[in-house]
């Protein structure tokens, strides 16, 4: 039933931000207000995501962590749900493949986390506390699992939800960066 549910609700969310008025302002506010965050300014790497579709625009928040010195590192999907991140130094590292959305070439290095080590999740929407609805894969809910990295959420104000369904494995976000503001969400680990 859950399940059911979330199709439904995550399919009216993407249509609700496909109607959004001004996202490419709305982006570049978020991407501001990301780059000024100490955790983010004092990150050794920030595992990005190549956004698609009306997603909030991470091309240009790739391109100034690395002008800042700081490496990007993108998801690769892989067969059984797993996914691992690639070191990319520049967009022409990325190439379409999973469902269209752009992945680094496997060959790539993978990255070293550290306590510096920042991870941008992407979802369709989000709640104060942290609650993530994402696409439907898990691979992020995998991957953040065996990886006790800062999590933080790029979303657009109105995406910003009171509750999800969401089922014990579903991952929180620490933080949820929006156009407006940046909501820390006390999420447990």
């Amino acid at each position: 039933m859950i399940n059911n549910d979330k199709k439904q609700l995550r399919k009216e969310l993407i249509a609700l931000r496909d109607s959004l008025a001004d996202r490419d302002v709305k982006s570049k506010d978020i991407c501001q207000r990301l780059m000024s965050l100490e955790c983010v300014r004092n990150a050794d790497t920030v595992l990005i995501y190549a956004s698609f579709g009306s997603e909030v625009d991470t091309w240009e928040i790739a391109e100034l962590l690395r002008k800042s010195g700081i490496s990007t590192a993108y998801p690769k999907c892989h067969n059984g749900g797993i996914m691992t991140f690639h070191v990319v130094d520049s967009d022409e590292q990325l190439s379409g493949s999973f469902h269209g959305i752009c992945e680094p070439d496997p060959s790539l290095s993978e990255p070293v986390i550290t306590d510096r080590t920042v991870c941008l999740v992407p979802g369709v929407s989000f709640t104060e506390h942290g609650e993530r609805l994402g696409y439907g894969g898990g691979f992020y809910d995998r991957f953040l699992a065996e990886n006790d990295i800062p999590k933080t959420a790029l979303c657009f104000e109105s995406l910003i939800s009171d509750e999800l369904p969401t089922l014990p494995h579903d991952i929180k976000v620490d933080m949820i960066v929006t156009e407006e503001r940046t909501v820390f969400c006390n999420a447990e680990k």
